[in-house]
């Protein structure tokens, strides 16, 4: 758990998101104090992507801290540890302390009963910036869970594009990771695959963090499909493929998602990785430079998958907050919309402090943020995004393509 409030005051920051010194609060508002909780998996078999996640969502806070906000953003971060025991546990910690709203969690399988045992029955606030199992969206939730994310309903559909279409590939096997996100997406994958003309010759689920996958590699590509798809997390993934490298073979075409685009994927694995695609949810948002910049600068690293998603989670329910004027988890769950669909002023990441100053006044604005629009559907779903297509090799992977989706 930590929590942080600084009040460096920088000259600007990230040149178009410089912002003088703020003024001009209601008396009501000044120094109030915003209680922001963030649940991610800084541990465990998502744990290499979580650390990151976790900076992303607590961005908000420092950037507001270093231009001299009179907003005081505490946050509360806890590690789910991608278990969905442990991640209960850590929400639940949050929800003791006062915080109305929460920044998470990470896997679907963390996520869900995190909601339906901590957030909804204490009326707070979840916005998960990379939970995409399709069984969010209809959870039962009173409207207190949204997120930035796309669903996996539409990643397996480009999975199965990418697979059949484009690379012509008529059967293939699926290993995915059995839980909520890994049966979720190979359902909708299959189902997608097969409707296109083509066959899945064997789906196996696996146990996270095993010593080794070599049987379960061995039932999946018993009957020589012409691909592999792998649905897992990095600390799984690592062993799935130093196995898969060792006892199959190397030139087997591969395609991981989201849960698997990490940079240090092949250089853990020790293989240049050449036969492996990726999709990933894109960070394509109207303000992804000045995220870029400014989570480099903080950090000083490039940002990652649902990095931005991350950012934009605690950003709008920072937002929602000052509009409120309270830490009240309805009433900021009522202003999660107002203050992220289109109906005024647009703001977002280069100029959050003011956008923040808007908020507080009442003002109608519009967030365009980082990883999206970020506009909400009537389930808290975004009804934008992009995904990036990856190919990667020589221990790195790269973005070849892109695909834009727009809710109708």
């Amino acid at each position: 758990m930590s929590r942080i409030s600084r009040r460096s005051v920088l000259a600007g920051i990230g040149g178009a998101g410089a912002v003088s010194v703020l003024g001009g609060l209601g008396a009501a508002q000044d120094g109030r104090e915003i209680l922001l909780g963030i649940l991610q998996p800084e541990s465990g078999d998502l744990g290499e992507l979580g650390g990151p996640i976790a900076d992303g969502a607590q961005l908000p806070a420092i950037q507001l801290a270093d231009a001299g906000s009179e907003f005081d953003v505490q946050t509360q971060r806890e590690d789910s540890q991608t278990l969905s025991e442990a991640g209960i546990s850590a929400a639940q910690s949050i929800v003791d302390a006062g915080f109305p709203m929460i920044t998470g969690a990470a896997a679907s399988d963390v996520t869900i009963p995190v909601a339906q045992e901590v957030a909804i029955p204490n009326q707070v606030v979840l916005c998960s910036p990379a939970s995409t199992s399709p069984d969010i969206t209809d959870l039962d939730d009173d409207g207190f869970v949204f997120r930035t994310a796309p669903s996996d309903a539409l990643q397996g559909g480009v999975i199965a594009e990418l697979a059949f279409t484009e690379r012509e590939w008529d059967n293939g096997a699926i290993l995915a990771l059995n839980d909520a996100y890994g049966q979720a997406l190979a359902g909708v994958f299959e189902e997608s695959f097969e409707e296109l003309g083509g066959e899945v010759t064997a789906n196996e689920a696996f146990e996270p963090e095993q010593p080794s996958y070599t049987s379960i590699l061995e039932s999946a590509l018993a009957d020589d499909p012409e691909f592999l798809l792998v649905i897992a997390f990095p600390v799984s993934g690592v062993q799935i493929f130093r196995d898969f490298y060792t006892d199959f073979d190397p030139d087997l075409p591969v395609i991981v998602t989201d849960g698997l685009i990490d940079d240090d994927l092949p250089v853990d694995v020790d293989n240049p990785m050449d036969n492996v695609l990726g999709t990933a949810p894109a960070a394509e948002g109207p303000d992804v430079d000045t995220f870029n910049e400014l989570y480099d600068d903080e950090y000083g690293r490039s940002p990652g998958v649902f990095n931005a998603h991350a950012y934009d989670a605690s950003a709008v329910m920072i937002l929602a907050n000052a509009r409120v004027g309270d830490n009240d988890g309805p009433a900021i769950r009522d202003e999660m919309r107002a203050v992220a669909n289109p109906n005024g002023e647009a703001v977002g990441p280069s100029n959050f402090p003011e956008a923040v100053e808007l908020a507080a006044a009442g003002e109608e604005i519009t967030y365009q943020g980082a990883s999206s629009t970020v506009e909400f559907d009537d389930n808290g779903d975004p009804v934008s995004f992009t995904y990036d297509i990856y190919e990667f090799g020589d221990f790195e992977f790269d973005v070849v393509d892109q695909i834009e989706f727009e809710e109708e």
